[in-house]
């Protein structure tokens, strides 16, 4: 007995079944089932994603093939995996960053914990899984991006004093540092550092960005302010070693956001653990968990942990970020995963933000009809 043609409806009752994790419905609910085409038994479809960091991008492609392909009458599927990054909403975001869809802060309570090499990598590998990414070096008394991405090149700046960034490893970047003598110190005061953050937010010609990646100072300073004030940010992600004291002055860092309505988008522990590159052995220098408990007895999200490590140390005082001279090492393995569960973040908050912009015009409709 022949099996019957299976159909459109047949393909998307049984996709119906997949849902994302993160988002907690499923990837017919949420729009990802894109250029359905059914032929002879063969059914091919697209899943667009809300980024190409998907953290569980192949689980969801493997459930896809396995639901259509248990449907009779399908003789093979096929699944391609896209991403379309969904844009943070915000008026001020659209006029002084028109082409980013989202603005994330790294911030760390205070210095040395590795804020500025988190940033750097952390932004190579969104870039390394396909997104278009920039990254703003705010950290305007110790500017460290360029000697990190090994670049000494200045950006241009165009007729209506628009400046061009360096493009470095594929990522768009401005800093202080460019602007600056060798050895000079930066001595400011507020208004100043605040004309500093709109000249780099309104007058660089980011272009079209899935994320900029914002560097900041350490501590709770003007800059932090300014930058708040100015944008509406996506979220911040706040950089900690394991150590009590890191963490006593990170939770200073996560209390500034919230006073300022800025959302965070989770703790990662950088320096966590050592790993001996002779026997194996693994040394817990600073302690360990502390970010990961802080995070649970908070309530936000945990992104995970950075080892502390020479490639990485060396990578960034020589200007060649482990990201990018060492792709398959465990420690860029570190990076990638704080990176995908940054914008696993991103999407579940802009997500929610969409449906209840769209659950509130519909809301506002009614009102009118009622009226």
């Amino acid at each position: 007995m022949t099996a019957p043609a299976v159909t459109e409806a047949d393909v998307l009752g049984a996709l119906r079944g997949v849902q994302d994790p993160d988002l907690h419905r499923d990837i017919v609910q949420l729009g990802f089932v894109k250029h359905l085409r059914i032929a002879d038994g063969l059914v091919s479809f697209s899943v667009e994603l809300t980024t190409p960091a998907c953290p569980v991008k192949e689980q969801l492609k493997a459930q896809a093939t396995q639901v259509v392909q248990a449907l009779p009458g399908v003789r093979r599927v096929e699944v391609t995996m896209t991403a379309q990054v969904r844009p943070s909403l915000g008026e001020k975001k659209k006029e002084l960053l028109p082409g980013v869809k989202n603005v994330i802060a790294v911030a760390s309570g205070k210095g040395g914990v590795g804020k500025s090499t988190v940033s750097a990598n952390l932004a190579l590998a969104l870039a390394k899984m396909g997104s278009t990414v920039g990254l703003l070096d705010a950290d305007v008394y110790g500017p460290s991006i360029p000697l990190i991405l090994g670049t000494s090149e200045k950006p241009r700046v165009v007729n209506d004093n628009t400046i061009v960034p360096v493009v470095q490893h594929g990522l768009k970047v401005i800093s202080m540092a460019f602007f600056m003598k060798e050895g000079e110190a930066v001595i400011w005061r507020g208004p100043m550092l605040h004309g500093v953050v709109q000249q780099f937010l309104g007058n660089v010609d980011w272009g079209d960005l899935d994320y900029l990646v914002i560097d900041l100072p350490p501590g709770t300073g003007d800059i932090q302010l300014s930058l708040c004030q100015t944008i509406p940010l996506t979220g911040a992600v706040v950089v900690s070693t394991p150590q009590d004291v890191a963490l006593t002055v990170a939770m200073k860092a996560i209390a500034m956001f919230k006073k300022l309505n800025t959302p965070i988008l989770g703790i990662l522990e950088n320096m966590s653990y050592f790993l001996c590159t002779h026997c194996g052995e693994r040394s817990e220098v600073f302690g360990h968990g502390g970010a990961r408990r802080a995070a649970e007895r908070l309530g936000i999200p945990f992104l995970g942990e950075i080892p502390l490590d020479v490639l990485v140390r060396s990578g960034s005082d020589e200007g060649k970020p482990i990201v990018v001279t060492h792709p398959d090492s465990p420690q860029t393995r570190g990076f990638v995963d704080v990176a995908c569960a940054t914008a696993a973040q991103i999407s579940i908050r802009n997500v929610g933000a969409q449906e209840k912009e769209k659950l509130g015009g519909f809301f506002h409709k009614l009102a009118e009809a009622i009226q």
